[in-house]
């Protein structure tokens, strides 16, 4: 740490898990406990400056070069520097800080949370591209720095937490818990024609756009089995899937004894983000507390993976190994930004994705982060030829 304070930095401050980030900061003692380094965002530069005054950070980037002479006018007075584009999402992550909350969505965030990792920081893990298209290059880049990875995704923290690190020898499997989305019960042929605003309505958590509707096609549990492996080092047979509509549960580990450890709590991501910024310590949140009298019951049930194939593509990717995971999360990609533009629909990512990870399952592993990019680049190039 820096002094009594904890410095970090934010890498997507304007999105779900940026604001949420920011908000536990406040709860926690705000400037007094923490020294806000850098923070960043893409085209809501109103909310980005805005958030850079409140914390007093001493660096604010748009990803957008063109928004650059905006924020900096919006920061003028400051004495915040201001920033934009690649270069400046890397001048960020580069900047002296204990921890990384790394929450840029998609692709575009495994270069700067790279950069973060091979200098030594701490990574608060929300971004899941950096394990599922470039895992080992990733753990091993930690590694190397000497920083940990403190994962921030919900189901991946209450692994994190529940794993006994004396008893690793002796962990049988994970399982991540499933809400099933709003079209838990739906058929296929309901599927089928589903709208993106039915889409987007996720039924116990609030979260952004793109992580809404991969929760509703469930390829975010996809890509959190992927992550999982990384995380935890473990085998693809040792990750399991458990539908839990009520999202109490938010994962378990399973020991050779037969025991299975479960970390609950009320569906609120600022949980995982805090556990994340003050960890090995706890601090008071304003979560809901449970009232296990007002719950009842807890309700368990298998995923389907004929109307949520998803699964069925992780399980596939990991078998195969090599730059699947990059492929399968970029062809993705190229069918949800084409779902939210009506230009496909729901199920067919799905078949999207596959074929994609088909045509390219001869590709080689990884031996460099470029090996990395180049399979994401093909498998967006054969995504969009797909949709014509």
């Amino acid at each position: 740490m820096t002094g009594s304070k904890r410095s970090i930095s934010i890498l997507g401050s304007t999105g779900s898990i940026g604001t949420n980030t920011l908000d536990v900061v406040a709860h926690l003692g705000g400037r007094d406990a923490f020294d806000i380094v850098a923070l960043t965002g893409a085209s809501n530069i109103e909310l980005l400056a805005e958030q850079a005054r409140t914390v007093g950070a001493r660096l604010a980037v748009t990803a957008d070069e063109s928004q650059y002479v905006a924020l900096r006018d919006l920061l003028s007075g400051s004495g915040i520097e201001a920033a934009a584009g690649q270069s400046g999402l890397l001048e960020a992550a580069s900047m002296e800080a204990d921890l990384v909350m790394a929450a840029i969505v998609g692709t575009a965030g495994l270069a700067p949370t790279l950069a973060a990792a091979r200098r030594g920081a701490d990574i608060a893990l929300a971004n899941k591209e950096c394990l599922v298209a470039a895992g080992e290059l990733f753990v091993g880049a930690v590694k190397a720095g000497g920083g940990r990875l403190l994962p921030v995704d919900s189901e991946h923290n209450a692994i994190f937490q529940v794993l006994e690190e004396n008893q690793r020898h002796a962990v049988e499997r994970v399982i991540l818990t499933a809400s099933g989305g709003p079209f838990r019960t739906f058929s296929r042929e309901q599927m089928a024609d589903v709208t993106l605003e039915t889409a987007r309505a996720h039924p116990n958590w609030s979260m952004g756009l793109k992580i809404s509707i991969d929760s509703a096609s469930m390829f975010n549990k996809a890509l959190e089995m992927m992550e999982a492996r990384h995380l935890f080092g473990l085998s693809p047979d040792e990750v399991e899937v458990i539908v839990h509509p009520q999202s109490i549960i938010h994962s378990m580990v399973g020991y050779a004894d037969g025991s299975v450890l479960a970390q609950l709590g009320s569906p609120d991501m600022r949980h995982a983000i805090g556990y994340a910024l003050q960890f090995p310590r706890r601090g008071h949140l304003p979560i809901e507390r449970l009232d296990f009298a007002k719950l009842a019951r807890l309700d368990f049930e298998a995923p389907d993976e004929d109307r949520f194939p998803a699964l069925r593509l992780a399980r596939l990717a990991m078998d195969r190994g090599g730059v699947q995971g990059a492929v399968l999360n970029a062809a993705k990609e190229v069918a949800l930004e084409a779902f939210i533009a009506g230009e496909t629909g729901f199920l067919t990512m799905a078949e999207i994705t596959e074929a994609v990870m088909d045509e390219l399952a001869h590709l080689p592993p990884a031996s460099h982060m470029e090996d990395v990019f180049a399979a994401d680049l093909e498998a967006r190039h054969r995504a969009r030829a797909h949709l014509g």
